[in-house]
């Protein structure tokens, strides 16, 4: 029993009834719209043998980053080892099982080889492309869609997300332009391909066109928030874009409306809150007591299984001034260390460090917290997130040098910061306050 796709790929175990849920499920996924999970799941029930639809499944709970969500990938991977498949799949399934055990960049080199060989592979390309998000890896953000492109053409089911992925790779690259057109020519064959909408907000954020990047995320708002479980980190990209021009009032808004106002105990969200508190705790805005409901979902979450989330905990555990959660995640963050999987060098490397440094800045020790981020910039990369994502880091280094007194590594850091990013009133914030420090 097997069925073939749009694409002449087979699928082993598939009937034509589960086949469709199956493809549903990827439709949505594509989108990052409705429910992908109830969909494969209606597959799973037609045919409990199609071992793609576990593997789907699987690479759904592990790339969520949360260790419940781990647990449950790991149990689709057992489902889906004894099955019938064909090399492509028995390799789809070798990768959900890297995933699964914590072994992602095994995992991202399984779906590059499955997407060389199959290039029309859309779930491999769209799975590796978030493994590369997750790993921080920018080349291959770019060049594992890139590889595949010249094989999809317009009109084929999902072109679309194959362009708005090749989109958020070239400008994670700095390849603004051909992002730019790639976005919006995603956008344009599906306008509800959140995606492709926010690989655009992305150029508009590293190119400080605040006002662009608003009028690019209020012109259909409704076309990539319908449905969409990508729409509060979309939500983010636009606080974002007032948050440089220095309008709080609209950053909190945003806030407590479409960004936490409904209080996500789902890791990714959780994320995009810290981040844009922490932000905001750095300009010395008072943000009440937000930080509060925001930690103790985050104190619910446990940490240790994915060191870029743990960062943003220390986020709102130092913002809500909690010590008993702050020692608790440090001693997750050293026995993650202690660990053979992927997150234990993420953790080493990078996200121990800064969550030690985000305390430091907390306790008001700044000195120390610049001692800590300054080694980690050039590879805070490794564990992961975007470009606008790690730059919190450096906000974190430029508001700590400020508030150390240190006048000339102020200066240095104010005047890097004008170079990358010339049209930003926080650029020039920053400056203006280096140059009164110095002539202190």
């Amino acid at each position: 029993m097997a069925v073939r796709d749009a694409f002449g790929l087979t699928f082993s175990g598939a009937t034509e009834a589960g086949f469709s849920s199956y493809s549903q499920a990827v439709r949505e996924l594509q989108c990052f719209i409705g429910d992908p999970v109830a969909s494969v799941d209606r597959a799973i029930a037609e045919d409990p043998g199609f071992v793609m639809a576990h593997v789907f499944k699987g690479y759904l709970f592990g790339l969520a980053t949360e260790r419940e969500a781990t647990a449950v990938a790991r149990t689709c991977h057992e489902a889906a080892l004894p099955l019938a498949a064909t090399s492509r799949e028995q390799a789809h399934v070798a990768a959900l099982g890297h995933l699964a055990g914590g072994r992602w960049h095994e995992a991202a080199r399984l779906l590059e080889d499955i997407a060389i060989d199959f290039p029309l592979d859309a779930l491999a390309l769209q799975t590796g492309h978030q493994i590369d998000f997750f790993t921080g890896n920018a080349r291959m953000l770019r060049d594992r869609i890139g590889r595949a492109l010249p094989s999809w053409q317009s009109g084929m089911p999902g072109y679309h997300a194959i362009l708005g992925m090749q989109a958020f790779g070239l400008e994670e690259m700095g390849d603004y332009a051909r992002a730019e057109k790639l976005g919006r020519a995603a956008v344009d064959i599906e306008p509800r391909d959140g995606w492709a909408q926010h690989a655009v907000a992305h150029v508009m954020e590293m190119q400080s066109r605040q006002r662009d990047g608003i009028a690019w995320m209020r012109a259909n708002p409704e076309a990539w928030t319908l449905e969409s479980f990508l729409q509060v980190h979309n939500w983010w990209h636009l606080a974002l874009f007032h948050y440089d021009l220095g309008e709080t009032g609209e950053v909190l808004a945003l806030y407590d409306g479409p960004i936490y106002g409904e209080r996500s105990t789902l890791a990714l969200n959780m994320v995009d809150a810290s981040a844009i508190l922490w932000r905001l705790h750095l300009g010395g805005i008072d943000v009440g007591d937000r930080w509060a409901a925001l930690a103790a979902n985050w104190a619910k979450a446990g940490a240790g299984n994915y060191a870029f989330n743990d960062a943003h905990a220390m986020m709102a555990f130092v913002g809500a001034g909690q010590e008993a959660p702050v020692r608790t995640l440090l001693e997750a963050q050293r026995e993650a260390m202690r660990g053979n999987d992927d997150n234990a060098a993420f953790t080493r490397d990078v996200g121990h460090p800064l969550t030690l440094a985000i305390k430091a800045f907390g306790d008001g020790n700044y000195a120390e917290a610049v001692r800590l981020i300054r080694p980690i910039r050039a590879i805070a990369h490794c564990f992961g997130g975007s470009h606008a994502q790690r730059d919190v880091i450096d906000l974190t280094l430029i508001e700590a040098a400020l508030r150390s007194g240190d006048h000339a590594l102020a200066r240095a850091l104010a005047a890097e910061r004008a170079l990358a990013r010339p049209n930003s009133p926080l650029s020039a914030l920053f400056s203006r306050r280096a140059a009164n420090l110095s002539e202190n």
